[in-house]
């Protein structure tokens, strides 16, 4: 069994290219059959939490490749840059 307090302990990373996306801040479950949807991280802080937020980032529960000890791999779409 696998509890919510431990997914949110482990890093999630982006096999695309090995950044660190952050901590899951919360988890989307289907109310209809109980499955998880997806999970969510949460945006930091740009400044020790003040002067805004970044966006939450929403992973389906398909784009998880591996639940690891320390760390969760996910396919995340890279972002074109700005």
């Amino acid at each position: 069994m696998v509890y919510i307090s431990d997914l949110q302990a482990k890093d999630v990373v982006n096999v695309a290219d090995g950044k660190r996306l952050g901590n899951i801040g919360d988890i989307d479950i289907n109310l209809f059959n109980g499955k998880i949807e997806a999970i969510i991280i949460s945006g930091s802080g740009k400044v020790l939490g003040f002067f805004g937020k970044e966006e939450e980032v929403s992973i389906p529960w398909r784009n998880i490749m591996k639940i690891g000890t320390d760390v969760i791999l996910v396919k995340y779409p890279q972002q074109s840059p700005e």
